[in-house]
């Protein structure tokens, strides 16, 4: 039995010969498969070449993006070590301030004084160091509220009590009981005397508010001034005086001048300092004074 066979002819031109071959359907599939195969074979070769360049462009993208993450990491480890350091270095000023302020019971955390880093995975800094140095940044942050508020407070009542001579002068009368100076009898003396000239500036020796300013009795024209704290000064037989009640004064400012009015001898200041309503030895309270005379 004859195997089928086909007839290829190929004309060049009009009035050309012709060539014509004769080939077998074996012949036709066997030649179908190689040019198959080479098809395969160069689309194959075409993508393997081109999904190689892109797996290595994304492995140098990937190698690009750890090196950023690795120098990231480096940085953001020897951040945190520097920040632990300064916050155990403010921790420790805090402390200290406290202490200042009168707050030397104020909690110290038992994490407050630790430093540096502890060994971290390769992720760097651990969850846990950054919860601490958060936790103990928020504790800074409270113990300098209360320390400021207290400084504040101290400040005031530095400002508010009184610490200056109120006038520069013999000091003529003591506090306490004294002989009388018009009666010749013992009686108690509420305040101290400053025997100084008429119409001698008198300042008020601490920051305040004016609460009087009156004729008052045997003290003559007189000023009485709150300090806060319980504290209150009294200026008195007074020649003028220059200030109104309400009035703000700061330590130093000119409440009156010296005179002779009231239940007096001569011409003096009567200084008197209460604290919650008691007279007290005003001389605790004149800081700049010398001995035998203000």
């Amino acid at each position: 039995m004859h195997s089928k066979h086909y007839t290829l002819i190929l004309v060049r031109n009009e009035g050309s010969r012709f060539r014509k071959w004769r080939v077998s359907l074996a012949q036709l599939v066997a030649l179908g498969t190689v040019v198959g195969l080479l098809t395969f074979a160069a689309g194959y070769s075409t993508w393997s070449a081109f999904a190689s360049r892109i797996n290595r462009g994304e492995l140098a993208h990937l190698r690009a993006e750890n090196e950023t993450l690795r120098v990231t990491n480096e940085s953001f480890e020897t951040r945190l070590g520097g920040l632990q350091t300064r916050l155990s270095d403010s921790e420790d000023r805090t402390r200290k301030l406290a202490i200042v302020a009168g707050l030397e019971n104020l909690g110290a955390s038992s994490e407050a004084g630790v430093g540096g880093l502890s060994e971290a995975g390769p992720e760097g800094g651990s969850p846990t160091e950054l919860s601490q140095v958060e936790g103990r940044s928020n504790v800074l942050s409270q113990t300098l509220g209360q320390v400021e508020l207290r400084l504040t407070e101290n400040l005031r009542l530095i400002s508010s009590t009184p610490s200056i001579t109120p006038v520069r002068g013999i000091y003529t009368s003591p506090f306490g009981y004294r002989r009388d100076p018009i009666t010749g009898q013992r009686a108690y003396h509420s305040g101290v005397d400053i025997s100084a000239p008429p119409g001698k500036p008198v300042k008020v020796t601490a920051d305040g508010v004016v609460t009087k300013t009156e004729q008052y009795g045997g003290l003559g024209q007189a000023v009485y001034v709150a300090h806060g704290f319980g504290i209150t000064t009294i200026y008195g037989h007074l020649s003028r005086i220059n200030v109104t009640p309400g009035q703000r004064l700061d330590r130093g400012a000119i409440v009156g001048l010296v005179g002779n009015t009231g239940r007096s001898t001569g011409y003096h200041l009567h200084y008197e300092v209460q604290v919650n309503g008691e007279a007290t030895n005003p001389l605790a309270y004149i800081l700049d004074r010398a001995e035998g005379a203000l």
